[in-house]
């Protein structure tokens, strides 16, 4: 897991490495076959997640864990000491402090509630237990010596350089 300052690293294996800003929900309890409601309950916090994928990888794997499971992959941002308005949150992601991505939990397809009532019912998600919820449109490439920012304004921001591997 990556934190606030950490860098990016880029995997030789990879030619395309993208940014994908997200609204991250952590889960605070136990949550199986939940409601709407009792899985809003059960949020523990709402985090900054830049869900880096590795692009070629996952077009040519066929699945995404190697696209997605890289070390230095998925900033966090720190958690939110409370829990904002879920279906109003915005998600914004900076490349060297040029906006490439703005999207709004209320224009998601599915609500935050939604989607964590649905996986419910597929698995138990547990106290701690992380789902990102999509990205907005406008990812892109990140190169060696960008800066990538995903910030909730008000809530939870991290900001990573990116380097080549050694």
């Amino acid at each position: 897991m990556v934190w606030e300052g950490e860098p990016i690293v880029l995997p030789g294996a990879s030619s395309r490495v993208e940014y994908e800003g997200e609204i991250g929900v952590v889960v605070g309890k136990t949550l199986k076959g939940v409601s709407e409601g009792d899985a809003a309950r059960g949020i523990r916090a709402i985090i900054a997640v830049n869900d880096v994928t590795a692009r070629d990888l996952q077009k040519t794997d066929g699945q995404w864990t190697r696209a997605k499971g890289f070390d230095t992959f998925c900033p966090l941002g720190e958690e939110s000491s409370k829990l904002p308005d879920l279906d109003s949150l915005t998600v914004v992601t900076r490349v060297n402090g040029v906006e490439r991505q703005r999207g709004k939990s209320g224009e998601m397809v599915f609500s935050i509630p939604s989607l964590l009532a649905y996986i419910s019912r597929i698995m138990t998600l547990d106290p701690g237990d992380l789902v990102a919820t999509g990205t907005p449109s406008g990812v892109g490439p990140l190169a060696p010596g960008d800066v990538v920012e995903v910030e909730i304004p008000g809530v939870s921001r991290v900001s990573n350089p990116v380097k080549e591997s050694r």
